[in-house]
């Protein structure tokens, strides 16, 4: 299975970054079930391993804390790959990061080499032409969302095909109480 980490964000905050697809021709967008937060990416794992990985993500605490969402940007330079929502910065979420990132690599992980970059994917754009990109940021440049508050995370499941992923929140880890599988 197919393995993540992530913030479930709130129904309403999922809805009001729904109200900005379109508008970009040749971007294949996100359904709005999809908008998460990825703390760490896992990758493939055997059930064993999976069982392993959440039993060590039951340990990683926090407190409930609060994100927004503060402006939009893409992926990939002169030929974006990607458009997001960028995260304001936050040092209750970096320690959030840190920990399930360690928790991960003492349950056998390798540890991630790439930098963390907190966002939201809303589409992919390699179908999209670059000006068009600029130009659909450009007019939305001035995008934000109230703070939402972040009471857990998830260990996340997807399963590729059809048009997008299909995500499945296996375990819930709810700051202050005990993991669960919805």
């Amino acid at each position: 299975m197919r393995l993540f980490a992530a913030i479930v964000l709130p129904e309403d905050v999922r809805s009001e970054l729904a109200g900005l697809a379109g508008g970009l021709p040749g971007a294949r967008w996100s359904p709005e079930e999809n908008y998460h937060l990825t703390l760490r990416f896992i990758g493939e794992a055997d059930r064993g391993f999976a069982e392993e990985l959440a039993d060590a993500l039951s340990h990683v605490g926090s407190e409930e804390f609060e994100l927004a969402i503060e402006s939009l940007g893409s992926f990939g330079g002169a030929r974006p790959r990607a458009v997001w929502a960028g995260i304001a910065p936050s040092e209750p979420l970096k320690a959030l990061r840190r920990r399930v990132e360690s928790a991960l690599v003492r349950a056998g992980l390798p540890p991630e080499e790439r930098k963390f970059a907190p966002h939201i994917t809303l589409a992919r754009t390699a179908g999209a032409r670059p000006a068009a990109v600029a130009a659909w940021l450009e007019d939305r440049g001035a995008f934000r969302l109230p703070a939402f508050a972040v009471d857990g995370f998830s260990l996340m499941s997807s399963r590729l095909g059809g048009e997008a992923p299909v995500y499945r929140e296996e375990v819930r880890y709810p700051f202050g109480g005990e993991a669960f599988a919805p």
